[in-house]
C-alpha cells in the first residue's frame, strides 16, 4: 500500500474491481441494447452519487449523467463538470449499470443483479465516502431501507433525518419538471443545505471527521 492509498484498500483493487464491472455480461439477455455499464469511482472519492440506471444518451456516450438530467444535477450540487468528473473526488454509481431499455411510461426499472453483485465490493473500495446521495426511489429504498418514506416527495422532504451521511433527492430529469414546482420547498430548504454539504465533502482533508447537516436543514425533519 503506498502513502496514498486509503487504510484498508489493497493496491490495484480497485482498478481491477471496475475492469470487472465494466465487462459484466450478467444481465446480456434482458437489455435490448446489450451491456454497457456506466461508473465512475476511485479508493479516494469523497461525495458518493447513487442514482437509477444510464439514459439512452449515457449508453451511446459511456459518460454517466452525459444528459439533461445530468446537467440539472450539476446545477443542484454547485459544482462544475471538472469537479463531478473528477473519480478522484467524485463517485457515480447507478443501481442498474446498464440501460434497462424503454417501457410505456419512460426506461425501465435497473436491473436489480448490479447491486447484488457489484455494490458491496465497490463500496468496500471507497472507505473514504462520507457523504452518498440517493437519486431517485430504487437508490433510497435500498440503502435506507425500512427508514426511507412511503414515497420520494416524504423522503426528500425528512433528508434531515438521514444526515450526516446520506441525503436523497428526487431525480433530476426534465420529466419532473411538474413535481419542482409543486414542491417549492425544495429549492428553498434543501438545495441550499445540499450544496454546502457538497461543499464540504470535497474540501475537507482526508481523515477529518464529517460534520452534522447545518442547523439550518432541521426544520423539515420528519
Amino acid at each position: 500500500m503506498t502513502p496514498t492509498e486509503p487504510a484498508g484498500v489493497q493496491p490495484n483493487a480497485m482498478d481491477a474491481l471496475l475492469t470487472d464491472i465494466r465487462a459484466c455480461h450478467a444481465c446480456a439477455a434482458h437489455l435490448p441494447l446489450g451491456p454497457r455499464p456506466v461508473v465512475q469511482a476511485s479508493a479516494s472519492a469523497r461525495l458518493l452519487l447513487v442514482g437509477q440506471a444510464p439514459s439512452l444518451t449515457v449508453h451511446h456516450t459511456g459518460v454517466p449523467w452525459d444528459d439533461k438530467s445530468g446537467e440539472q444535477l450539476r446545477r443542484w450540487l454547485g459544482i462544475d463538470r471538472a469537479t463531478f468528473y473528477d473519480a478522484t473526488r467524485v463517485a457515480l454509481m447507478p443501481m442498474g449499470y446498464c440501460y434497462p431499455g424503454r417501457g410505456t411510461s419512460g426506461d425501465l426499472p435497473p436491473r436489480k443483479e448490479c447491486a447484488a453483485l457489484w455494490h458491496h465490493r465497490l463500496l468496500a473500495q471507497m472507505p473514504q465516502v462520507e457523504l452518498t446521495l440517493l437519486i431517485g426511489q430504487y437508490a433510497q429504498r435500498h440503502f435506507l431501507g425500512k427508514t426511507a418514506r412511503s414515497g420520494v416527495t416524504e423522503t426528500v422532504e425528512a433528508f434531515a433525518s438521514y444526515a450526516p451521511r446520506f441525503i436523497p433527492l428526487p431525480h433530476p430529469s426534465p420529466r419532473n419538471t411538474g413535481w419542482f414546482k409543486h414542491h417549492p420547498w425544495f429549492e428553498s430548504d434543501v438545495l441550499p443545505v445540499l450544496r454546502e454539504r457538497v461543499k464540504q465533502a470535497l474540501a475537507r482533508p482526508q481523515g477529518a471527521a464529517a460534520t452534522d447537516m447545518p442547523a439550518a436543514s432541521k426544520g423539515r425533519a420528519a
